[in-house]
């Protein structure tokens, strides 16, 4: 048998699940404060409503789980490969919240603001920063479709990326519906404008020439094209440029609005920008997209947006939502790098017993110890020095025989 786990999935040693379950305490607290509740959901959905969730390209990634018994012998008599499957995995949060809105929405309070802290699933190839399976940490607000929804999202994920020690942030923030429409104003035809979004989203990693490279090879119109060229060409441009090329005027008001009242509520600790090329990847956000960034990592430490049509798809009627999910496992990875240690927490000790010791006398001295370290009582090994050097390993941080009681010392002095 295989004792490594399967590629894209991981151990979590203890000393790194320390720092993870003091990284989601921390979140949940922040998150908790502000009157959200946690809720939780299976880890199978239906396959159909995995497939018709406007995942963009996740669904492409779904685990897919096989019927069983005489369903699965039909399918596979049938030759029909995609009633193989009834069910898969999630690869997100925000599907499974929205049936589950759906499902339980009587019973809940409106608006519905809502944590989620849970495992997820995708098919990636696997390699550094990308697993298959992942913890998400969201917050979601159903039911509010006021731009204050967003403002207050911002504002608790920027209090929560603050409480674990993060600092020197950026959020980005853009609208979908003012990209689009700016790209509409160049003359992309309505059914291009996703395929368009795609890559004027690459616009920071392979610049104007590259997007407009990449629309022409997509047999773009060319006046289009070079439309939106002459556009980036400018360099930074302006909400109000973009605003300006927008029949509908209140989307750059909504989202200037938003811009200045997180700026204000930043009180200076991070940053705030309207970003015109931020797309997002999911096909089923309709409305504002944020994004958070920090300029000494690559990559984005937090993501989200809103999504009006989800919910409607149970429910035949639009419901007005939007969410924020922070990367728990960059976020992680960033600490661990950073030999962060968790603060306030009590040092660890052990205390080690020999063979003759009553059992009983070497508990009663571990809690008392216990007032000052975080105590694990152990039975001391024959050769002293490799257990002790696995201790440190492990992060304790001194030692206490249970015979020389209460004698205590630190490991970095190797008792004799």
């Amino acid at each position: 048998m295989k004792s490594s786990p399967l590629k894209g999935m991981r151990d979590i040693l203890p000393r790194e699940q320390r720092v993870r379950d003091y990284v989601q305490g921390e979140i949940l607290k922040t998150y908790r404060a502000a009157g959200f509740e946690r809720i939780s959901t299976p880890i199978l959905e239906d396959m159909e409503n995995l497939d018709k969730s406007d995942g963009g390209d996740n669904l492409n990634l779904i685990f897919k789980v096989l019927k069983r018994g005489e369903k699965l012998e039909k399918a596979l008599a049938a030759g029909d490969e995609a009633a193989l499957s009834d069910m898969g995995l999630r690869y997100d949060l925000t599907l499974p919240l929205s049936r589950y809105y759906a499902a339980n929405r009587e019973a809940l309070p409106a608006p519905f603001k809502v944590i989620q802290t849970d495992r997820v699933y995708r098919a990636e190839r696997p390699q550094k920063g990308r697993l298959r399976e992942f913890v998400q940490c969201d917050i979601d607000i159903l039911g509010d479709e006021s731009p204050n929804a967003e403002i207050e999202l911002i504002d608790v994920t920027a209090r929560a990326l603050l409480a674990i020690g993060f600092d020197d942030f950026t959020v980005h923030v853009n609208d979908r519906r003012l990209l689009r429409g700016m790209l509409s104003a160049f003359g992309f035809a309505v059914e291009t404008l996703d395929s368009v979004c795609v890559s004027f989203d690459k616009l920071d990693k392979i610049g104007a020439q590259g997007v407009a490279d990449e629309l022409a090879e997509k047999a773009m119109p060319e006046r289009a094209v070079r439309a939106l060229a002459e556009f980036l060409q400018k360099g930074a441009f302006a909400l109000d440029d973009v605003a300006a090329l927008c029949a509908d005027k209140s989307l750059g008001d909504a989202l200037r609005g938003v811009i200045d009242t997180v700026r204000r509520l930043s009180g200076g600790r991070y940053a705030v920008e309207y970003t015109p090329s931020l797309v997002r990847g999911q096909g089923y956000y309709t409305g504002m997209v944020f994004e958070v960034t920090c300029a000494a990592f690559p990559g984005a430490v937090a993501g989200g947006g809103r999504y009006d049509e989800m919910v409607g798809k149970f429910l035949g009627q639009r419901v007005p939502a939007v969410g924020f999910s922070i990367g728990f496992e960059r976020i992680c990875a960033i600490l661990m790098e950073r030999g962060f240690a968790v603060p306030e927490e009590k040092p660890r000790l052990a205390l080690l017993y020999g063979a003759e010791a009553d059992f009983a006398d070497v508990l009663q001295k571990a809690g008392a110890l216990r007032g000052t370290y975080a105590v694990t009582v152990l039975a001391a090994a024959k050769k002293a020095g490799r257990q002790l050097d696995r201790l440190r390993q492990n992060g304790c941080a001194a030692v206490c025989f249970a015979e020389k009681y209460p004698e205590v010392k630190p490991l970095e002095q190797r008792p004799e």
